[in-house]
């Protein structure tokens, strides 16, 4: 398809420069107007265009349920491979607890349980002392009134718990 010659170019008045701005010589003026009238579009070059840009809104939406997807996927694998982990974990205390010498051991730390003859001694404050809670702070002599009196305190309360809407019972 052949191009319509473009129409010369008629020359234009240049407005005055504002004050404060000069015009810089050797760069020529660009009139939109003139260049939008050089672009020709021809049927198929609109087909073409209205294709893509239907492609694109087609896409942008799927392509953000892909990703989407895709990051649900990602957490799923991921809570897959604890419950993997986990699994293995209590497989193996599955497997402590089937060996008798395990149980045994369980029995004597946990419960205390012991064998017919054996004497167990108990230590009391086998700790560390550093571990041990650090000591209170006296108790003072002193007697402090407290600022409210209890009585009128006690009767508020008791009123409002009477007085207070009950929730209606469920059908």
């Amino acid at each position: 398809m052949t191009r319509r010659p473009v129409p010369p170019s008629r020359p234009r008045t240049q407005p005055a420069p504002a004050a404060g701005r000069t015009r810089t010589p050797g760069r020529p003026q660009v009139d939109v107007r003139e260049w939008a009238s050089g672009i020709r579009l021809s049927g198929f070059m609109v087909i073409m265009l209205s294709l893509v840009v239907l492609g694109a809104w087609v896409l942008v939406p799927t392509l953000g349920t892909y990703i989407d997807q895709r990051q649900k996927i990602a957490a799923l694998e991921a809570s897959v491979q604890v419950s993997q982990e986990r699994i293995e974990a209590l497989e193996q205390e599955r497997d402590r607890w089937a060996d008798p010498a395990y149980i045994t051991t369980q029995a004597r730390e946990r419960l205390y349980y012991v064998k017919p003859g054996e004497v167990v001694y108990l230590v009391d404050n086998d700790l560390d002392p550093a571990s041990l809670p650090q000591e209170q702070a006296p108790v003072s002599d002193e007697l402090k009134e407290t600022p409210a009196d209890w009585m009128p305190q006690l009767l508020r309360s008791v009123a409002g718990a009477g007085l207070a809407q009950n929730a209606a019972p469920a059908e």
